[in-house]
């Protein structure tokens, strides 16, 4: 790390004098969404003290249950982005269809898709939470966005990130240069470098998976987990498991100590439960700049086409042996 304090807006234009090409666009950019991480941080911790937590009595375009809080969320993050002229369109997993920029403000070059308030099921009985983002350049020429500046295949995607709320506040984003932790500090209203350069460990020893679906599990699946249970000290096992039910803690957990989150197609979805755009895809870019892996048991999640806004997919990801061991397992099927 450089001398002196390293801020989330320095660390963002130091990234990008590296490009002389940059007009600018990007880092008004983050800095849009590093206030309304800031304003979220808020809210979040004031959950319990203001009307803000159940359910609305809605349902998402996912028919899931859609809470206060995932509705705030996502009204925070839009009224924070779409002003800056940076953005010509976003998406959301708590909206229908594409977020247009309204008429009355600029248009940019690039997109954003974003999963508002991840495990914001957990909130009621605080468990770490996050918002997650990705962000692609724009293929269109101009004008308003189109669906296809949405479709876009991960490995196009130009940074991505997530934004913890626990016990404190974490700003986790990529741009390709590896994966970079900001902690925020209320006393001064900044995001402060963390975590430089994070790296995850090529082995775990956790195993993050909500065995409540087994019995829906292929024979491959199941395999693997009872592999993981057994005894044998020579290769680390048995590991322990550890599943949060919030994909964001999940993850950053294991980022940091290694190890494998899974949520394997199964009976009931055959084509997976998790978003493509708005939760695998942002976090394959972070895992892979982190030196792990992520797939969907058959192929890289980056390299997936999207084939619409709720696309689904199976997720293995994490710890580079131990998702490449996960995938051999699934070969049985």
């Amino acid at each position: 790390m450089k001398s002196g304090i390293m801020t989330l807006p320095r660390h963002i234009m130091e990234q990008e004098r590296k490009y002389p090409q940059a007009t600018g666009q990007f880092s008004g950019l983050m800095s849009d969404l590093a206030v309304a991480a800031k304003v979220l941080s808020l809210i979040v911790n004031k959950a319990g003290l203001v009307d803000v937590l159940g359910y609305t009595g809605a349902k998402n375009v996912f028919d899931e249950d859609v809470k206060k809080m995932d509705i705030l969320a996502n009204e925070t993050i839009v009224h924070a982005m779409d002003h800056g002229g940076h953005l010509c369109l976003m998406a959301s997993e708590e909206s229908e269809g594409l977020i247009p920029i309204p008429d009355y403000h600029p248009l940019g070059k690039y997109v954003m898709l974003f999963d508002p308030l991840d495990g914001s099921s957990n909130i009621d009985v605080n468990v770490s939470i996050g918002t997650i983002f990705s962000i692609f350049k724009r293929v269109t020429s101009s004008g308003k966005g189109q669906l296809e500046d949405a479709l876009q295949p991960g490995y196009k995607q130009v940074a991505a990130g997530y934004i913890l709320y626990g016990s404190s506040t974490m700003f986790v984003y990529s741009t390709g240069q590896g994966v970079h932790g900001f902690t925020y500090d209320p006393s001064i209203g900044e995001f402060l470098l963390s975590n430089e350069n994070m790296k995850i460990p090529e082995w775990g020893a956790y195993y993050s998976v909500n065995e409540g679906y087994y019995n829906r599990w292929t024979a491959g699946m199941r395999h693997y987990i009872r592999y993981l249970k057994e005894e044998d000290p020579t290769t680390g096992r048995p590991y322990s498991l550890r599943y949060i039910g919030s994909l964001v803690a999940d993850f950053h957990r294991n980022l940091l100590y290694g190890g494998i989150f899974l949520y394997p197609a199964d009976s009931a979805h055959p084509e997976g439960k998790l978003r493509l755009l708005y939760e695998a895809n942002p976090l394959a870019f972070l895992v892979e700049q982190a030196g792990g892996l992520a797939t969907d048991g058959h192929q890289r999640i980056l390299d997936i086409q999207p084939k619409s806004l709720d696309h689904r997919t199976p997720l293995l990801i994490g710890s580079k042996k131990d998702v490449e061991l996960a995938m051999k397992f699934l070969q049985e099927e």
